[in-house]
């Protein structure tokens, strides 16, 4: 286990929903220093869009307000950059930014020697110029082929990356097999759970969310950022074909839901805190992974799958290679998930786990996350840390 060790962290904006940056560093800040810088930007940021104008709003209250303590050893800090990412000038400006912001806030907290983490690939311009003695690459996301962001770049950026690291570790053998030619050690870590929050679905103790408590069942849940990767015909045809399920959809739009809108058995509910996404597992009867078949969902690991587990819930999901590898492998689960290609065998799928559930079956799914919590998978990726850190000489 990594233990009295500094660290400095490139990730998203902490206050977003959950992702893996975040569960990653949480535990690592319980035996070391973790400073996280929030995002630098992956993209130029539109004017012309609310929700940008938005976000830069809240960086600069949030850069105002100085380093905020969350929890054991754990800080956050938002940076102020210039949001021009593939920019050799701004580049160069915000290296010099970085570089004397990170060294104050080092100095502040006694952390001499550091590693440097970095979650995203536009971070590349940065690795060795900040005085790191040790640079860890967590890669979670095929980033090239997001929508949003410029291929050719990100691509020459994420090599770059890869090459220049220490240690690079990927969440899914796919985005594995990309890289392990770009460096000799990059390693697989699959994505954990927080088993203990999601459980609680199966406490008699806990109540379902008040707004979904009446709505009609069966009640078919899906929990995640909408975006467009989610199949939303997927979830129109369920929805006409079965009436009599309800849909329910937890989590921030950031696409049209128009053609969703009409239908009087789907509901959008909207971002919710993650402190209480347990009382909606508790309401539904089967946890949803309608991912389209993409570029981007086939290098995807979805961390959804084992917290729908962790609350009891039989699954659902589309082909995603990472969710079809991980029910095969998991003998035990066959009667908790189930992998679709096509639309009438993704609605029959759900018919028969929604048929063959139970109490115990429940229990049984929960139990077997505990085998797959972050506090297990963090500790084995510090561990290979420590070993090319001393194989190193760093």
């Amino acid at each position: 286990m990594m233990r009295e060790e500094n660290i400095v962290c490139f990730a998203k904006d902490w206050n977003e929903d959950p992702t893996s940056n975040n569960h990653v560093m949480r535990e690592l800040a319980r035996h070391n220093k973790v400073l996280w810088l929030n995002s630098i930007a992956t993209r130029v940021p539109k004017l012309s869009s609310s929700g940008d104008m938005s976000k830069i709003v809240r960086k600069l209250k949030s850069f105002a307000q100085g380093p905020v303590h969350i929890e054991n050893g754990l800080d956050i800090y938002t940076p102020i950059v210039l949001p021009f990412p593939h920019n050799p000038l701004a580049g160069r400006v915000n290296e010099q930014i970085l570089d004397k912001s990170i060294r104050y806030l080092r100095n502040q907290r006694g952390m001499k020697d550091f590693q440097l983490w970095t979650f995203l690939p536009t971070t590349s311009k940065f690795i060795g110029k900040l005085g790191e003695a040790f640079t860890v690459y967590y890669c979670i996301d095929e980033w090239s082929h997001f929508s949003n962001l410029p291929k050719d770049k990100i691509v020459a950026m994420e090599t770059e990356l890869c090459q220049r690291s220490d240690i690079v570790f990927a969440t899914a053998t796919r985005l594995l097999e990309r890289r392990a030619h770009l460096n000799p050690e990059t390693h697989l870590a699959l994505h954990g759970v927080d088993q203990a929050h999601f459980a609680r679905a199966l406490d008699p103790a806990t109540v379902v969310a008040e707004d979904i408590a009446k709505l009609p069942r069966p009640i078919l849940g899906f929990i995640g950022l909408i975006q467009d990767w989610v199949d939303l015909e997927l979830i129109r045809y369920l929805a006409e074909k079965r009436k009599d399920w309800t849909i329910v959809l937890v989590g921030k739009s950031l696409v049209d839901l128009s053609r969703l809108q009409g239908l009087p058995n789907v509901h959008l509910l909207g971002r919710k805190p993650y402190e209480s996404l347990h009382t909606y597992c508790k309401g539904f009867d089967l946890g949803l992974i309608p991912f389209v078949k993409n570029e981007l969902t086939l290098n995807v690991n979805p961390i959804k799958l084992r917290e729908y587990l962790s609350a009891g819930l039989p699954v659902v999901s589309t082909d995603i290679p990472e969710v079809a590898r991980y029910v095969s492998s998991h003998g035990e689960l066959a009667d908790a998930c189930a992998v679709a290609t096509e639309r009438d065998e993704f609605y029959t799928a759900i018919d028969r786990l929604l048929s063959t559930d139970s109490p115990a079956a429940r229990q049984k799914r929960s139990d077997a996350m505990l085998e797959e919590t972050w506090e297990r998978v963090v500790a084995k990726v510090g561990d290979q840390v420590m070993r090319v850190r001393a194989k190193n000489g760093r």
